[in-house]
């Protein structure tokens, strides 16, 4: 029969025809489709929904695109997916796209700068709504991927200063290492070395301050070469370590620029023989999920990596929804959240 040819018919589905089987208009469908129907009853909602879910409704999301000028689709860019802090970034960043019906693409860029580039050019191609950024260790020494972005860029974890940038999610990186070398200091620890990572972020410079500033204010000597630079695997932390011992130098704790870092450092001392904490206190920063897991359990400082995730998705896709409205009124200042560490005592101390 006529007034049942939409109902048999599955797939390639229009909202024409999920509007002639609820028997609404197509504006009415439309709005519920896309949760703009706050003054549409429960009930004609309910029956939409039922209908283009019987239908296996798939909406044409680049038609949607064209008109709208958004794809729900946001970017996340992360420099080493290996690294257990990043996953919960990703994941808080998930769970609050998913909350605001955005889709996420994620992007490792094995912290090398050229794909974070093509990264950039591939997302901003593609028509993402905005990207969420965790830079290239690398990324002061070439702007070129931003100078070609078009899309709003969130950073996290990393700071940077550049004008398409709309917002920052970070910690107190001098304060949170100044807490955590303080804490050593309290514990009768005077020979702290750092094995730090690379010294071309921002957080790495940040955290090198702060262990130079609670040094300073406990009055004990900066020395040069008791701070060794690196990246951010636990092998740089297990060559730093045989490093320090093969110079000669004396050291009863280690400051380490992160836990994996930390973790490839208590390797080194065990195979030297060295006990921790009885002959060297380990203090590590991010609090992975390993950390507690370590023989001993590893002293770190925390960061809230799933909430900056989850803030950096939020404060990205506000600036998404209000980017028309800002750009009209001439407010495009970049949004800065800071959020607290926590320095988590354990038996590595």
């Amino acid at each position: 029969m006529e007034e049942d040819r939409y109902i048999v018919k599955k797939g390639n589905v229009t909202i024409k025809e999920i509007a002639f089987d609820a028997k609404v208009s197509i504006a009415t469908v439309s709005m519920i489709l896309n949760n703009k129907d706050k003054k549409i009853s429960e009930a004609t909602r309910n029956r939409v929904l039922e209908i283009a879910k019987d239908l296996n409704y798939i909406p044409n999301t680049m038609a949607r695109s064209l008109i709208t000028r958004q794809t729900k689709t946001i970017g996340l860019i992360m420099p080493d997916i290996t690294n257990p802090f990043f996953p919960e970034i990703a994941r808080g960043a998930e769970d609050k796209a998913s909350q605001s019906h955005y889709s996420i693409i994620y992007c490792n860029t094995d912290d090398n700068i050229g794909r974070e580039d093509q990264y950039i050019n591939t997302l901003t191609e593609k028509m993402v709504d905005g990207i969420i950024l965790a830079h290239s260790s690398d990324r002061e020494e070439s702007s070129y991927g931003l100078n070609r972005n078009r899309v709003p860029i969130v950073l996290i974890d990393r700071d940077f200063s550049f004008p398409n940038i709309v917002g920052k999610v970070l910690v107190n990186n001098k304060d949170a290492s100044f807490k955590g070398v303080n804490y050593l200091l309290e514990k009768g620890y005077e020979k702290i070395v750092y094995i730090a990572g690379p010294m071309t972020t921002q957080t790495a410079k940040d955290r090198l301050d702060g262990y130079k500033m609670a040094l300073s204010e406990r009055g004990v000597e900066y020395r040069d070469n008791y701070v060794k630079i690196g990246d951010y695997k636990a092998q740089w932390g297990e060559l730093a370590v045989k490093e320090f011992l093969n110079e000669g130098i004396s050291f009863d704790s280690i400051f380490c620029g992160n836990d994996l870092i930390a973790i490839g450092a208590i390797k080194a001392l065990k195979n030297a023989g060295m006990q921790v904490p009885e002959d060297v206190g380990i203090i590590g920063f991010d609090d992975i999920y390993m950390a507690s897991m370590m023989d001993p359990e590893l002293t770190t400082i925390r960061q809230p990596n799933y909430e900056m995730g989850f803030r950096a998705a939020e404060l990205l896709i506000n600036e998404i929804n209000d980017r028309s409205e800002n750009i009209e009124k001439g407010n495009m200042d970049v949004k800065k959240i800071i959020l607290e560490t926590e320095l988590i005592i354990r038996k590595s101390s």
